[in-house]
């Protein structure tokens, strides 16, 4: 019992960040709707079985199954994220590739990322922590290029120049008239 209510507290603590981030760049409805299949069985009972605190469930259940059934459920479900917009391309060599994101998700995968790196490294994040964490995974990321020099603006910025900054820079630049 103890697993299931640290997990809960810390995908609700998530959900909290992101939907404090959403809403300061004027994604309202975004930050109320995100992350909410994490609640739902297939993703939450995964969650509290690998429940360990400094990193997401999901990657223990990978190591001991091969595969993770709540990310799957998970990013099949939430537009946010990059995984999402996988699909067969009719463009270029690769036939699977990324498809360009609305901005809108793009902010808000954004927000995600902060909100998941201040969730798991707590008093050692810092505003670059987010930026670190999407150079240590590029590599595998199937994303469009537009999707990604979006992404890397927002990220370098908060690196840059912190998150009040960051914020308002999208609120009035990125997601003015693209809603």
């Amino acid at each position: 019992m103890n697993k299931a209510w640290q997990h809960f507290k810390t995908i609700t603590h998530h959900r909290h960040l992101v939907m404090a981030g959403c809403f300061k760049v004027g994604l309202y409805k975004q930050g109320l709707l995100h992350d909410l299949s994490k609640y739902s069985p297939t993703e939450f009972l995964v969650g509290c079985k690998y429940y360990q605190g400094t990193r997401s469930p999901n990657n223990a259940e990978r190591e001991d199954k091969g595969y993770s059934s709540a990310w799957l459920h998970h990013k099949g479900r939430n537009k946010h994220h990059l995984e999402y917009w996988i699909d067969y391309s009719l463009e270029g060599t690769h036939p699977m590739a990324g498809m360009k994101m609305p901005v809108r998700y793009v902010v808000e995968m954004f927000i995600d990322r902060i909100s998941a790196s201040k969730n798991y490294q707590g008093d050692s994040y810092t505003d670059r922590s987010p930026l670190e964490y999407y150079k240590h995974g590029y590599d595998h990321y199937m994303i469009h290029p537009e999707t990604a020099a979006l992404l890397e603006e927002m990220l370098n910025m908060l690196a840059e120049k912190g998150e009040t900054e960051t914020f308002l820079y999208i609120r009035k630049n990125i997601l003015k008239n693209k809603k």
